[in-house]
């Protein structure tokens, strides 16, 4: 049953038809079972709702409206609805007739023929004080008739009523106790169904485990071997399922091994240049925040205008941060971007902000890596203007030399000393690890970026004298956008 040549596909349908067959029986029969106390139950709650709608006024309504006709006969049309009591009745018959043609036993039947029969002598002791109440000299014949056949046949009939109410209440009582052995024994069963079920399943994965483990056990010390170098070693193909399939594979996977060492260089500098790319498409979530909670301080303080702006200058910031999957835009949109960024930004920093965007008009239309400057602007903002006692000044300008241009983010905070300037320019350039890379990530960040899309002798320079100034410059190709 479980020899080496059987598919791994066919065991585990295996274990899943075992697992499921009994399991979909078992639920189907449940809901079948749950479906039946439901539409018994929902009859027995049916049928005394219905008995129950004339056990309250049906009493009331027809004496009092058969009162009022016996003592004000010449007004009675005026007073009450003289119909009503034969409407009362015939639906009182309507309803009880279906009730009688849904009983299943002589007792329920039995009520409700005496309820129809008095519901017909009802209506004839009506129709006799109807057709006496004009006639002079019979109002204390009526008033005995309604005393005597009237009240007394509404009381029997609620009467009956009452006891086929609680019949059937009695009869709710039993299908409860019913349903609740049926659970009992439901529970039980299912208890020693999912027993088998889970002895079974356990048996059949140890099988199954046993024919999957043992030849993945081999094929992992052969790929241990071969990860230590020896690239001759290879793999039994004694079976026929998909295990032999994997071995093949990797026994061409070692074949080629030594042809693929190029290729998999090629694809380290791909998986570079691919987060590079994710890197630039991150987004400061502090940033966010920051600018929602200040979004949210200004509607708070009605400042209607300032969250407009913010707003706008949020959307133009994503909108350009996003620029439909697109790598490159024009220096235009970079500029709207670091724009956009500076405008949100001096909301919250408005008492130590101030910044300048003079980039040449004739620049507009170069090509420009998206989200060149913005790290920059932001690297001036935090590590330059935030640490200085005061307002702090950021400039960002253009200019054209040659076939380049030269775009520089120029700030009069802090600055910085020799030791710190040489620790972030080797940060820039690469000499320092990830692991060291405390803050400054987002200038190594544009560096690569410029020198993996442009060429290494473009990119990202940075000067600073402490407690002055920090300037950072961009070099990039001339090219139309």
């Amino acid at each position: 049953m479980w020899k080496s040549g059987s598919s791994l596909k066919k065991r585990l349908n295996m274990l899943l038809i075992i697992c499921l067959v009994p399991l979909t029986v078992m639920i189907f029969y449940l809901i079948i079972l749950v479906e039946r106390f439901s539409q018994r139950y929902d009859v027995v709650v049916e049928k005394i709702t219905m008995a129950n709608a004339y056990n309250i006024h049906f009493k009331e309504d027809i004496d009092y409206i058969m009162y009022v006709v016996v003592v004000n006969s010449e007004r009675a049309q005026e007073l009450v609805d003289t119909q009503r009591p034969h409407e009362m009745i015939e639906e009182a018959r309507e309803v009880f007739g279906t009730l009688y043609d849904k009983a299943d036993a002589d007792y329920p039947r039995n009520q409700l023929d005496g309820i129809l029969r008095c519901l017909n002598t009802l209506e004839d002791r009506i129709e006799e004080i109807e057709e006496n109440a004009l006639v002079s000299g019979t109002y204390d014949e009526n008033l005995e008739r309604l005393d005597m056949n009237v009240r007394i046949l509404t009381e029997i009939i609620q009467e009956q009523i009452q006891e086929y109410i609680y019949y059937e209440a009695t009869c709710l009582e039993a299908l409860r106790a019913g349903i609740r052995t049926e659970v009992e024994t439901t529970i039980r069963m299912s208890a020693v169904i999912v027993a088998i079920i889970l002895l079974g399943a356990l048996f059949i994965c140890r099988k199954i485990s046993q024919g999957i483990t043992e030849p993945i056990r081999e094929l992992c010390e052969v790929t241990r071997i071969a990860g230590r170098g020896d690239f001759t070693v290879r793999t039994q193909e004694e079976s026929s399922d998909e295990l032999a399939v994997l071995n093949a594979s990797f026994n061409q996977m070692v074949e080629k091994i030594g042809n693929l060492v190029e290729d998999i260089r090629i694809e380290q500098l791909n998986l570079r240049a691919t987060e590079l790319k994710l890197l630039q498409a991150q987004i400061n979530p502090h940033f966010l925040y920051n600018t929602l909670d200040a979004i949210i301080w200004l509607a708070e303080a009605n400042e209607t205008d300032q969250v407009v702006c913010m707003v706008t200058a949020l959307s133009d910031f994503f909108r350009t941060t996003l620029s439909k999957g697109r790598d490159y835009i024009t220096i235009r949109e970079e500029e709207a971007h670091i724009r956009s960024y500076l405008q949100i930004q001096q909301v919250r920093y408005r008492d130590i902000l101030e910044y300048d965007i003079c980039i040449p008009e004739e620049l507009g239309e170069y090509q420009i890596l998206k989200l060149t400057l913005q790290p920059l602007v932001e690297n001036a903002l935090y590590h330059g203007i935030k640490k200085k006692r005061g307002l702090g000044h950021i400039r960002v300008t253009g200019e054209q030399e040659g076939d380049r241009i030269l775009l520089k983010v120029w700030d009069d905070g802090i600055g910085m000393d020799e030791e710190r300037l040489s620790h972030v320019r080797k940060i820039i350039s690469g000499e320092l690890t990830e692991a060291n890379m405390a803050s400054g990530f987002g200038l190594f960040n544009v560096e690569q970026r410029l020198r993996l899309n442009y060429g290494m002798e473009y990119g990202l320079s940075i000067d600073s004298v402490n407690g002055q100034c920090t300037e950072s410059v961009v070099v990039i190709p001339v090219v139309k956008n």
